[in-house]
C-alpha cells in the first residue's frame, strides 16, 4: 500500500514539474499545447478511494494553474475526467473494468489508445472551452482541442511506452 502511494506521489510531482519546466513553454501556432500531466489521472489506480482520486485530480489541475495563473480551469477540467473516468474505463475495457482486472501494461493497445484519447479529448474541450469561455468561438475551441490533443496523446502514448514495465 505505501509503494502505492509513494509511487502515486512521486509521479504526481513528476508530471507536475515537467509540465510547469518544459511542456508550458512549446506554444506552436498557438493550436499545440501538450498538457501531459493528465498522465496522473490516466495511470491512477482503479482499485482506490474515488473521493481521495478525485481530490487528488483537483489538487494536481490547481497546482498547475497555479503555476499558469489561470483561474482554475485546468482544476476544473482535472475533476471532470476524474469524475467520467469510470465511464471510459467501462466503454474501453468493459469486462477487465469490471473485474478491476486492469493492468495499463497487459491490455492491448486498441483499448488503451481509446481510453486516452477519449479522457484527453474531454479534458481538452472542457480546458479551451473554460479559456475561451464564448459559444462565438466554438470553431478555435474545436481547433485548440484537436491539435492540442493529438500532440498530447501522442506524448503520453510515448511515454507510456517508454516506461512501461515488461512483464512476462
Amino acid at each position: 500500500m505505501n509503494s502505492i502511494f509513494s509511487l502515486n506521489g512521486i509521479r504526481f510531482f513528476i508530471l507536475v514539474l515537467v509540465q510547469v519546466l518544459i511542456f508550458n513553454q512549446i506554444n506552436f501556432m498557438g493550436y499545440i499545447n501538450p498538457y501531459i500531466y493528465i498522465l496522473f489521472i490516466v495511470l491512477y489506480p482503479t482499485k482506490n478511494n474515488r473521493a481521495v482520486f478525485i481530490f487528488l485530480s483537483f489538487l494536481l489541475g490547481l497546482t498547475i494553474d497555479l503555476f499558469l495563473d489561470t483561474g482554475g480551469i485546468h482544476a476544473a477540467a482535472s475533476v471532470f475526467i476524474a469524475y467520467v473516468r469510470p465511464v471510459v474505463l467501462r466503454s474501453s475495457f468493459g469486462v477487465l473494468y469490471e473485474n478491476y482486472a486492469i493492468k495499463f501494461n497487459n491490455v492491448e493497445f486498441g483499448a488503451k489508445l481509446t481510453y486516452i484519447t477519449i479522457l484527453t479529448l474531454l479534458h481538452h474541450l472542457v480546458l479551451f472551452y473554460l479559456e475561451i469561455f464564448s459559444i462565438s468561438k466554438i470553431i478555435l475551441v474545436l481547433q485548440k482541442t484537436l491539435f492540442s490533443s493529438i500532440f498530447t496523446i501522442l506524448l503520453i502514448i510515448l511515454i507510456t511506452i517508454i516506461f512501461s514495465r515488461k512483464t512476462r
